[in-house]
């Protein structure tokens, strides 16, 4: 399917009609201020709006490749599925996790971040358990935030205490918070250069630390749209 038929772009605004529009009073005991719609988005979708002035100062998330080269357009109608899903009037939650990456440690830390200035890496099996988890989670409810694993610290017993911290969609955050979670953030990327605007797209922090070309080729050659998967006519 095109960016434009996706799930983002047509499933996410009909299930959030279904949902709004249903009895979602069950017996299991769960309250019901908990998101009855949960949106798996990506970090970096606000980013390619940003000004100019913006991105030359949170330089860090705002030139990495994924934003940057901004494959088939993807960010943007996540962007615009996001805002749908908030305009639709059923209890949400939208996580943003940051590079996914099956050879980074499962059952790391999840490190809750808003502003859309996170960076970094999490293993999938840690993003399917984050959005399982806030599902039941009163707290998660219509909040956005982005989520990387921090390797080597266990997991907590319960999200909730680290969520019940953030900011829910209405109040947003200001400039100054944001440029505070951007200052923390790039302090737990990966890798020993830590700059992630140095990245090529399909190159790893590894590989930027001793100076190894990615997958794809340097930065600024590389082909994202024929790198990425192609979808299949049925």
């Amino acid at each position: 399917l095109a960016p434009k038929q996706s799930i983002d772009a047509v499933g996410i605004p009909s299930i959030a009609d279904s949902m709004l529009n249903a009895d979602t009073k069950g017996s299991s005991g769960v309250s019901g201020n908990c998101p009855k719609v949960v949106m798996l988005s990506s970090a970096g979708v606000t980013r390619p709006s940003w000004d100019d002035a913006k991105k030359e100062k949170l330089v860090g998330c705002a030139d990495i490749p994924i934003v940057r080269l901004n494959p088939f357009g993807i960010l943007d109608v996540k962007a615009e599925s996001e805002q749908k899903l908030r305009d639709s009037g059923v209890n949400y939650c939208i996580v943003r996790p940051c590079g996914l990456n099956d050879n980074w440690p499962a059952g790391a830390r999840p490190v809750f971040s808003q502003g859309d200035v996170a960076v970094g890496r999490i293993n999938r099996k840690d993003v399917a358990k984050v959005l399982c988890d806030v599902l039941t989670v009163p707290e998660a409810c219509d909040k956005t935030f982005e989520v990387v694993g921090l390797a080597g610290y266990p997991p907590p017993v319960e999200i909730a205490p680290a969520l019940k911290r953030l900011k829910s969609d209405v109040e947003g955050l200001s400039e100054v918070e944001v440029e505070a979670n951007y200052a923390i953030m790039q302090q737990l990327l990966p890798g020993e250069r830590q700059d992630a605007a140095a990245l090529a797209m399909g190159q790893t922090y590894e590989q930027l630390d001793k100076g190894e070309t990615g997958r794809l080729g340097e930065r600024g050659t590389e082909d994202a749209e024929a790198a990425a998967p192609k979808p299949t006519n049925v």
